[in-house]
């Protein structure tokens, strides 16, 4: 079976913080940024991988949510609990220190996991915890 991720999504709840971050502290490339303050939507991805994305979106958005669901989104945004990421890299230790230099909100520095990963982690803007593996 020939299957990638293409895109995934997660919420912002400051369009201009989030782009920011992904753009500048993690380098990635903006695709499309598309609406209004209250849509707005951005599509970012790694240089030299057109084929996975990153989608920014509002959080609930998507058609059929609730304002009691959307609600719950954004309390759980302010606790960053709602959503995350995992990245990889091939230098963990000077893409945390590209975090750092950028004011990240670090949730733990590279660290060698007992199941065998190395990694760090910072919160995004909008509190999604933002996971970097070591390749």
């Amino acid at each position: 079976m020939d299957l990638l991720i293409h895109s995934t999504s997660l919420p912002h709840d400051d369009p201009d913080a989030s782009l920011a971050f992904y753009r500048d502290a993690l380098g990635f490339e903006v695709r499309s940024d598309e609406g209004d303050a209250a849509g707005r939507r951005i599509t970012l991805g790694p240089p030299g991988s057109p084929e996975t994305s990153l989608v920014l979106e509002p959080p609930g958005a998507r058609p059929g949510v609730t304002p009691a669901e959307r609600r719950m989104i954004a309390e759980m945004m302010a606790k960053g609990t709602y959503a995350a990421i995992t990245l990889a890299t091939g230098d963990l230790d000077a893409v945390h220190r590209r975090l750092l230099a950028a004011g990240a909100e670090i949730a733990w520095g590279p660290t060698d996991q007992p199941y065998g990963v190395r990694d760090c982690a910072v919160r995004d803007p909008a509190g999604n915890l933002v996971r970097i593996n070591q390749r």
